[in-house]
C-alpha cells in the first residue's frame, strides 16, 4: 500500500473512502454503471475509486453522497481519530472495516440481524469461530 504521505498516490484514507462509496453502493441497489452515468464517468473510473486507485475530488465526493443518498461524512466512518491512531476501539474499528470490505462481509452484516437473537446466533458464531480457528 502507498505512503499516506505521498501527494501523488493513494492513500489508506483513499482505500477506506472508496471502501465505503462501494458499501454504500452495494447497499442500495446502485451498479458502478448507473453510479458512472449520474457522475458522466466511465465505469472503470468508478472501479478505480472504489478500490483507492484513484482519489475522489472533494467535489466529486460531495456529489456521490448526494447521488447515493448520504452525507459526505458517511464515507469517513471508522477511519481512526487522527489525535488518537490507537486509541479504544482502534482495533475493533478496523476488524469491522475489514470485514464490510468484503462481498460476504457485507451480506452476513445484511443477513444476520435478521436471525432472531438467541441460540441459532449464538450457535452462527460458534460455527464461525471454530472455522477460523481450524483456518
Amino acid at each position: 500500500m502507498a505512503k499516506d504521505t505521498d501527494g501523488r498516490r493513494a492513500s489508506s484514507v483513499d482505500h477506506h473512502v472508496g471502501a465505503r462509496v462501494r458499501m454504500r453502493r452495494k447497499l442500495i441497489g446502485v451498479s458502478q454503471e448507473q453510479l458512472a452515468d449520474a457522475l458522466e464517468l466511465t465505469f472503470q473510473q468508478v472501479q478505480k475509486y472504489e478500490r483507492g486507485e484513484n482519489r475522489i475530488s472533494a467535489s466529486k465526493l460531495y456529489r456521490i453522497a448526494s447521488l447515493l443518498g448520504t452525507d459526505v461524512s458517511y464515507f469517513f466512518d471508522g477511519l481512526p481519530d487522527p489525535a488518537e491512531p490507537d486509541g479504544p476501539g482502534a482495533q475493533a474499528d478496523r476488524a469491522v472495516h475489514t470485514f464490510l470490505q468484503t462481498a460476504e462481509g457485507l451480506q452476513l452484516a445484511e443477513l444476520f440481524p435478521r436471525i432472531a437473537p438467541g441460540r441459532v446466533r449464538r450457535q452462527l458464531v460458534d460455527l464461525v469461530r471454530v472455522m477460523a480457528d481450524e483456518a
